[in-house]
């Protein structure tokens, strides 16, 4: 979905409406800044050298908040710490095991065949070990009897895409970290601090070195390995997606039509990392958010001018999909992904005129692709016509 706009109060609601879409804000849209949980980092663990190192700012201390056994602990120290990953050999080898009910390039087409699957009766949850896939899940088909039995009952017809995946695990990483020399190991690990501030630095380069709002929790996820889960209020966190998915120095109409699809896409989103007790994630899958340290004044404002508001489509959020390129024209929800339309994403060029008819000159035939580019490209000579767009890598 492309859009572009120079004064917001009247060229971005008209859009929306042609599109028959509804900017809904305050009370209406009921749209509360609520807590977000995003994985800041998804794979802490895979390389047995990984580190993080989090630190408060000046002034201020790290709250650590961990199970011991059976009491809860609570550290506070001034200092950085470090997270440091180990391989902890098993006392004896592990079996770990899902069925994998399909591999795939994007969630959209991952849940569109989770769906498939629950219309068939079957429990089933999205996960991402690498690409997207489709898992019977787990707390169901929970012993190896029953796995296999349902890979017996799952029709002949799809068994290539359907199959066990099976790790004889001998070790597995365990963090650890030092507070004032003594070294712990918990599994989960809360940290907050007085400000609602910490910096995160998985490099030993300060300048590298993230700000992060809000709480931070290490968590197991469903590979084997930690994920660092940033809770933060959402309006908060538009602030470290904002300027990092258009810029700074984007018209003022732009930066706030950004921050609207910003905020609609990530409350639409909120079921993507269910397997792994997280929403979102902070990259191109989802949005990249790389906390406070991007951000600016303007982007600021324009979150602030716009809070709370979402775009839906007949009383629903939509799909609120954006890319960084789109090579002049835009395409249907269909021809991306696998699932129904959605009657707000379709086929648009993107030009100052209408040089070219969608509905008769298809682009799925080459020929017409190449005529296209040609006809582009001698309009923008003559005319200096330029496509733009607002940034979302899928």
């Amino acid at each position: 979905m492309k859009f572009s706009f120079w004064r917001f109060s009247h060229t971005v609601l008209t859009t929306f409406c042609l599109l028959g879409l509804t900017a809904a804000s305050g009370p209406e849209s009921n749209i509360q800044d609520i807590e977000l949980k995003i994985g800041i980092v998804q794979r802490f663990g895979a390389e047995a050298t990984a580190k993080l190192q989090l630190e408060p700012l000046k002034g201020d201390r790290l709250r650590l908040k961990f199970q011991a056994g059976n009491k809860q602990q609570i550290l506070f120290t001034k200092n950085p710490v470090k997270l440091e990953t180990v391989m902890q050999a098993l006392p004896q080898s592990a079996v770990e095991e899902v069925v994998v009910l399909g591999t795939y390039r994007t969630f959209e087409t991952a849940e569109d065949s989770a769906n498939k699957w629950r219309s068939q009766g079957m429990e089933v949850e999205i996960a991402q070990p690498e690409r997207w896939q489709v898992w019977a899940k787990r707390d169901v088909y929970s012993t190896p009897l029953l796995r296999r039995l349902l890979l017996q009952n799952i029709q002949v017809s799809i068994k290539d895409k359907v199959y066990l995946d099976t790790k004889i695990l001998k070790q597995v990483p365990r963090v650890s970290w030092v507070v004032d020399g003594n070294r712990y190991s918990p599994n989960d690990l809360e940290i907050s601090t007085d400000k609602n501030l910490i910096r995160v630095n998985k490099s030993d380069k300060p300048e590298n070195a993230r700000l992060y709002a809000g709480r931070l929790n290490l968590q197991p996820n469903a590979y084997g390995t930690y994920t660092l889960v940033n809770q933060v209020p959402l309006e908060t966190y538009l602030r470290g997606v904002v300027p990092y998915e258009i810029g700074t120095d984007a018209p003022k109409a732009a930066l706030e039509a950004q921050a609207i699809l910003a905020r609609t896409y990530a409350l639409r989103n909120l079921r993507r990392f269910a397997a792994d007790n997280y929403q979102l994630c902070a990259d191109t899958h989802c949005q990249v958010y790389y906390g406070l340290k991007g951000a600016s004044a303007k982007t600021d404002q324009a979150i602030a001018s716009t809070r709370g508001k979402v775009v839906t489509y007949k009383n629903e959020l939509v799909d609120a999909l954006y890319s960084s390129t789109t090579g002049g024209v835009t395409a249907s929800f269909s021809d991306v992904w696998n699932g129904s339309d959605r009657p707000y994403l379709r086929p648009v060029l993107d030009a100052a005129t209408n040089f070219w008819d969608l509905s008769k000159q298809n682009l799925a035939d080459e020929r017409n692709s190449k005529n296209l580019l040609i006809r582009n490209k001698d309009l923008m000579k003559a005319s200096g016509i330029c496509f733009v767009g607002i940034r979302k890598p899928l």
